[in-house]
């Protein structure tokens, strides 16, 4: 085993294929893990899941320009390599994946992946009409890439965990994905690269998205309909400053409409100042007795 210390950096595809295949002739198992960089305790636990079951693991660190809409947040995203890398030495990475634009996107690059089921369920695709087409693609490109036979992605942002497990099955990628649950900061907000953004004043409220999804979970068990607690949750979250996308209880699986004792998902993403939250908490359907979706 190379030191887990010291992590290959690889800037270009040929560089990473080079480093894998040797791993891969010798049938060692292989894991990626794909960010955006600005690592955090989120980020770094899917790199321990993977270390748990994978011989060699793979982070890979690019800022996607292909999922950024003009008005989005592409140009200031957090960018700090030397930290990412320093951090990924401390838990057990073998391999650092870190192409820029011109290698992922090189001149003349056409193709694109089209999208439905999940990635059109009207939740992030509404309010970021580009942005899975981005995903799909990028993450497609980074599996062929890298070839690993396990890649972990945060539960945070479940509908693109969801649009990812679809994409594999549809095109057939020898790769098992999995989800990581997500990480929170001691009052419950979940760890994001996006956090930084907050000024104090809203980082103080930012964890009420997390208390409103528990509250309703909370209500799901008593006489109260799913309808009447997010309706209460929303006017609660207006009232203290948020500004919602949306607040809605799905089916687990599929992200189409919750069906009353199917396992489901509470999904929320809303504006605080100038920084826009994601978060989700699992509902489980047969814990309920008798609970109505209206």
């Amino acid at each position: 085993m190379a030191d887990p210390a010291s992590p290959i950096c690889c800037p270009t595809v040929a560089a990473i294929r080079a480093v894998a295949a040797p791993w891969r002739e010798a049938g060692e198992r292989l894991a990626l893990v794909p960010t955006m960089g600005a690592l955090h305790e989120g980020h770094l636990s899917l790199v321990r899941q993977a270390r748990a079951q994978a011989d060699r693991v793979v982070v890979s660190i690019f800022v996607n320009p292909a999922q950024f809409a003009p008005n989005e947040d592409f140009s200031s995203y957090p960018r700090q390599l030397q930290r990412d890398l320093d951090l990924l030495e401390t838990v057990g990475v073998d391999a650092v994946f870190t192409p820029d634009a011109a290698v992922m996107y090189p001149a003349g690059f056409a193709t694109t992946i089209s999208l439905q089921g999940p990635a059109a369920a009207g939740l992030e695709d509404a309010s970021r009409p580009i942005f899975f087409n981005g995903v799909a693609t990028v993450v497609a490109k980074l599996l062929i890439q890298v070839a690993p036979d396990l890649a972990i992605f945060g539960e945070k942002d479940f509908q693109q965990l969801a649009v990812i497990k679809q994409l594999v099955l549809d095109l057939d990628l020898p790769v098992l994905v999995q989800g990581g649950p997500t990480m929170r900061e001691a009052d419950g907000l979940a760890m994001s690269s996006r956090n930084v953004y907050l000024s104090e004043t809203e980082r103080a409220l930012a964890h009420l998205l997390f208390t409103s999804m528990q509250k309703i979970k909370a209500g799901m068990a008593g006489a109260g309909t799913v309808a009447s607690l997010i309706e209460a949750a929303v006017a609660e979250l207006e009232q203290a400053g948020f500004r919602i996308d949306y607040l809605v209880l799905r089916d687990a699986v599929t992200l189409g409409q919750w069906q009353g004792q199917s396992a489901g998902r509470l999904l929320v993403a809303a504006w605080l100042g100038k920084t826009r939250l994601i978060d989700n908490l699992a509902i489980d359907g047969r814990g309920l007795p008798g609970h109505s979706k209206e």
